[in-house]
């Protein structure tokens, strides 16, 4: 067998545990260079602490130097996360002939586009299987085993600590702050979890989802983002009685659209929000900090795609699985399929996504509420499906005197439904609009 030189970056959990896989004279480094069909050394390892100790990794492999490890690279494996110093050192890589893996999501969902058209230019591989849901394979899925179909849709729970966090709130009853705390002393939330929480991270993996799924490069600018601070303990309970979950899930679809003169177009939406989820939906018994991807095409109908979305060895696995590839690729002259834009649909706004809302209200418990707020939902278009109340004493934060009111609606535009939300305000009845949620599953 040939031999294929890999340089790693970055050497936090997942990329240790890539370390040891690839450590000489180790047997996952000889399986893993059989199944390749060529001998794979790991060249060296960067890091910014070369005199920090590191388990299971030679010190005489560490460097601080990434610049000049990655050209002695025919594959180099990015670890090291965020937009900088990573794109340079991949396009870098990349314009030398060498292939690239990697697991950087924020890059990707920034700068995808530009770092997929260098490895078109150069002739080498980009793979990111674990950039979205760990060692879920669902990269793969998309670009490759679907490339016959037409995707339609794809839901997915891609953010373990907010699945945490909602799946304490509905189990144990807890309340956000307690939940996110837990997450924390469970290694599943940073100390800072803004990233997670406020749906950052969960929209990075929409737009690579979208990129895949639609052949139309998306960026994390192009994903309506909502996290999930705003959930209340009455938002959990209430979805209970309702037979219903609240999760936060990354939502990519086709859309098409109608002007005025009856013209049709079709456009694509991302979006990461919280929703009102049906318990019959298969995404709704994803626990804990799994991840699940849900996708819905064509010709293979319903998919779907659960299991570990983070951790170490998970993550790790979907690097390695990319990296046999890659020097597969590399013994045969060959490389894997490009990820492709040429469909290039527009990006709809939030204003034109189509779904069904709850909405939650605190009103005053007299005669005629109702129809007053039955009113306001006609007025602006926005057809009401159920409607549940609880009186006083359960009041979702009302004072004494007040009900809540949940209402569910049919299919209306977010437009449409901002718009009712508005007039309700301005109802006296209306003490508040406690929360809106939209609405997925049956």
């Amino acid at each position: 067998m040939g031999r294929v030189r890999v340089a790693l970056l970055g050497c936090g959990s997942v990329g240790s545990q890539v370390a040891a896989a690839l450590a000489e004279g180790s047997a996952a480094r000889a399986e893993l260079s059989a199944r390749a069909g060529a001998e794979i050394e790991l060249v060296g390892v960067a890091v910014r602490d070369t005199g920090r100790p590191r388990e299971g990794v030679d010190p005489a492999l560490l460097t601080t130097d990434a610049a000049a490890l990655v050209r002695r690279a025919d594959v180099v494996v990015e670890l090291v996360g965020g937009l900088e110093p990573a794109r340079t050192l991949l396009l870098d890589a990349v314009a030398a002939g060498a292939s690239v893996v990697t697991g950087n999501k924020a890059l990707l969902a920034a700068h995808g586009r530009e770092l997929h058209a260098a490895a078109d230019a150069a002739g080498t591989d980009l793979y990111f299987e674990a950039a979205v849901a760990g060692a879920i394979p669902i990269i793969r899925p998309l670009r490759e085993s679907l490339a016959g179909d037409r995707v339609q849709r794809v839901l997915g729970i891609v953010n373990g600590t907010t699945n945490f966090v909602l799946d304490e709130m509905d189990t144990r009853g807890a309340s956000f702050d307690s939940a996110v705390a837990r997450a924390q002393e469970l290694g599943f939330a940073e100390a800072n979890p803004t990233a997670d929480v406020d749906g950052w991270d969960a929209a990075a993996k929409a737009a690579i989802l979208a990129t895949l799924a639609f052949h139309t490069p998306l960026t994390i600018d192009d994903v309506h983002r909502e996290g999930i601070r705003g959930v209340s303990a009455d938002d959990v309970a209430s979805a209970r009685e309702a037979g219903a979950v609240v999760k936060l899930l990354a939502v990519v679809e086709r859309s098409t659209t109608v002007d005025d003169a009856g013209n049709t177009a079709e456009g694509v939406q991302a979006r990461v929000h919280p929703v009102l989820l049906s318990r019959d939906h298969p995404l709704a018994s994803t626990r804990g900090a799994f991840n699940a991807v849900f996708v819905e095409a064509e010709g293979a109908g319903e998919l779907m795609f659960y299991g570990q979305g983070a951790g170490g060895r998970p993550t790790a696995s979907a690097v390695l699985g990319d990296l046999v590839t890659t020097v597969r690729h590399r013994v045969d002259g060959s490389v894997g399929p490009r990820v492709l834009g040429h469909a290039d649909l527009p990006v709809l706004p939030i204003d034109a996504v189509r779904t069904r809302y709850q909405v939650r209200l605190v009103v005053a418990d007299r005669p005629g509420v109702l129809a007053s707020v039955a009113q306001v939902f006609a007025g602006h278009g926005v057809s009401i499906e159920t409607v549940r109340q609880r009186p006083d004493g359960d009041t979702g934060g009302g004072a004494p005197g007040s009900a809540s009111l949940v209402v569910v609606t049919h299919t209306a535009t977010d437009a449409a439904l901002a718009a009712c939300v508005a007039g309700l305000t301005e109802l006296d009845a209306v003490a508040s609009v406690a929360s809106v949620l939209r609405v997925e599953g049956n």
